[in-house]
């Protein structure tokens, strides 16, 4: 196991945001990962669990969706199609953003190198104005920004959800110095996330989405980690690595049409570990997004966690090289994304 013990973000309020029967984004998630991650508890540290404050959320929020959100507090409120809020969602919300944020705060200072958080809401749909998608706070961008008060150049944020992370590509892509890195169905919720998205301004390039369609699995996957992804990564040389960890690109999710296996969320984790190592002292902090079939998300995590822990990662495949291993449809839509990419950001 790692000498390091990775930091394990969990606790029971995280529970207490609850929609109506059905919905997909549920306690019951938690419950199937924890449940997973038994055999595994004796080798992590367990991380802060805090709710963050007015300062901490106006870094990415405005004070209109902070107003929106205590007006919920001790009722139900539908906040979208989608989006819902339980009698205590804004301080579960709260209580979920402060946690990331001290538990990136911890791995950027050496208090530990790796870190998973298993918080809910998820994140990475909330606009600055707008909760949405399951979303109520950008948890991811909240880390991030508060990295950046604390002194962090180079941020790399790499989303794996099945959905495109519209928030936090809204919150960062005017910047050089945070990469948005996404992989996702497309199209598919929210329609964002087309490879022409590469942010603006000074952050032009600085945005890499990589639209896949439905059908992608491991060895898929792989290829686009293994010759654009962590390529960037080594172009950019971030002080910290943060993934938008969600785990409905799973082939039994409900709620999308990839293929990727519990086994494939290990290999995922173990490359961006191995990445980490070989460029930013091994800070790498994954934080829970989707993932709606609960035994297979239970499964991902705990292979996640695994990777975090210091296993190899698995076989997949021929992890993405060019030996066959694609189907040729395939193959020319990974050298037509990457052709795609070469323009890279700013450096």
């Amino acid at each position: 196991m790692n000498a390091s013990p990775p930091l394990l973000v969990r606790d029971p309020r995280f529970r207490e945001h609850a929609g109506a029967a059905g919905h997909p984004e549920c306690p019951g998630r938690l419950e199937a990962i924890e449940t997973a991650l038994e055999p595994l508890l004796a080798h992590v540290r367990e991380g802060p669990v805090r709710p963050a404050d007015d300062a901490e959320l106006l870094r990415v929020h405005d004070a209109g969706l902070l107003a929106q959100l205590a007006a919920t507090a001790g009722r139900r409120s539908q906040l979208d199609a989608d989006t819902y809020a339980a009698p205590r969602s804004a301080e579960v919300a709260r209580l979920a953003a402060g946690s990331v944020i001290d538990a990136a705060l911890e791995i950027a200072g050496g208090g530990a190198r790796t870190g998973l958080a298993l918080v809910r809401p998820p994140g990475h749909h909330a606009e600055r104005h707008r909760a949405m998608g399951f979303c109520l706070l950008n948890n991811v961008a909240l880390a991030a920004r508060a990295l950046q008060a604390h002194g962090l150049e180079r941020i790399a944020i790499v989303d794996w959800d099945v959905h495109h992370g519209n928030g936090t590509q809204h919150a960062f892509e005017t910047e050089r110095d945070v990469l948005f890195v996404s992989t996702h169905q497309f199209p598919l919720y929210p329609g964002t996330g087309a490879a022409s998205e590469r942010g603006s301004g000074a952050g032009e390039g600085a945005t890499l989405n990589l639209p896949l369609p439905a059908g992608a699995g491991d060895a898929e996957y792989a290829a686009v980690f293994e010759r654009i992804v962590l390529p960037r990564l080594q172009e950019f040389r971030p002080s910290m690595i943060l993934v938008s960890a969600g785990y409905d690109g799973h082939a039994r999710d409900p709620l999308a049409s990839m293929q990727l296996s519990s086994n494939g969320y290990g290999w995922l984790t173990a490359r961006l570990r191995e990445a980490a190592d070989a460029l930013c002292s091994g800070r790498l902090l994954l934080v829970l997004e989707g993932g709606y079939a609960l035994d297979a998300l239970g499964e991902s995590v705990a292979a996640s966690l695994h990777a975090l822990l210091g296993a190899t990662a698995p076989a997949v495949g021929q992890g993405g090289t060019k030996s066959g291993a694609l189907a040729p449809e395939w193959e020319r839509l990974v050298d037509e994304l990457l052709e795609r990419s070469r323009a890279g950001p700013p450096a």
